[in-house]
């Protein structure tokens, strides 16, 4: 389950649970998106894989270009769009 607030998600690795000091402020630590070089600071989201990360914003443009390629969506990608949105064509 995604922690609310956090902006970046592993995937492919098991995340270390470590308690923070209370009166401490939480370190950001740095990760990079992999396509557009922008940091976790200044991107919604992050999702971090191994060896390699994408911001929410290119994973967008990225589904985008996949979805809209062919100029018309597949039986699967209208499947999982009706999925995510409650649409129904």
């Amino acid at each position: 389950m995604e922690e609310k607030g956090k902006k970046v998600v592993s995937i492919g690795s098991k995340s270390k649970k470590h308690s923070e000091p209370k009166n401490e402020t939480p370190k950001v630590e740095l990760e990079y998106c992999s396509f557009c070089g922008r940091p976790n600071t200044m991107v919604p989201k992050l999702v971090k894989g191994p060896g390699v990360n994408i911001c929410s914003e290119c994973t967008l443009i990225a589904v985008q270009y996949l979805i809209l390629q062919d100029g018309a969506l597949s039986a699967e990608a209208q499947r999982i769009i009706d999925m995510l949105w409650g649409t129904k064509r």
